[in-house]
């Protein structure tokens, strides 16, 4: 058994259950999450991963920040209404969408080729997870309800690739995120409100 990528589940595990629940502190257990992952993904050669993992850290910095301001902007609301929602929405727009799109289309072939050249066993499987989370994570720091369409994508796409690569741990994690991002949707569907 690999210590790493158990922590790397457990830690992941508490991660999304905060992020369902939108608790700022989702953020500092990612960053305890982004630094074991990145240590299991180098060992594996799955340099994309390792890099998005790099990537996750840095954005659990900023996602505290834009979280903490949003959260002001909805305790506020909170003081006018009794019935206030409890999850901070903000309305995704048509060119971030574009843009976003065009992203992962060019990302990913651009990261693939990258990826080849470092004789990654899963260059366009790794480099589009990479890709398409990079944009999810975005789509998360600023509270876009669609982002978690993103990660089932991105989650079931992940599964796939630890399960070929024999990483049963991170294979059972990502597993549970694609689970948790159908009912994360649900959950922020039901209690968000765009502020």
């Amino acid at each position: 058994m690999d210590f790493m990528e158990i922590f790397t589940l457990v830690t992941g595990v508490i991660y999304i259950v905060l992020e369902i629940r939108q608790k700022n502190f989702m953020w500092v257990v990612g960053i305890a999450t982004s630094l074991a992952a990145m240590w299991v993904f180098f060992r594996q050669g799955l340099y994309a991963s390792l890099g998005l993992n790099t990537y996750y850290l840095v954005t659990s910095f900023v996602g505290l920040w834009q979280w903490g301001r949003d959260r002001q902007k909805l305790k506020a609301e909170r003081n006018r209404k009794k019935d206030a929602p409890t999850i901070h929405l903000n309305r995704l727009g048509r060119t971030t969408v574009i843009v976003s799109a065009l992203v992962v289309a060019a990302g990913t072939w651009g990261l693939a080729q990258i990826m080849e050249l470092l004789e990654n066993p899963m260059s366009y499987l790794d480099s589009g997870v990479a890709v398409l989370s990079a944009v999810a994570t975005w789509w998360l720091v600023r509270s876009y309800i669609q982002q978690w369409w993103l990660w089932i994508v991105a989650d079931t796409m992940s599964t796939i690739l630890c399960a070929t690569q024999g990483m049963w741990w991170m294979t059972a994690l990502y597993a549970a995120y694609t689970l948790s991002a159908i009912y994360g949707y649900i959950h922020w569907k039901r209690h968000g409100h765009v502020i």
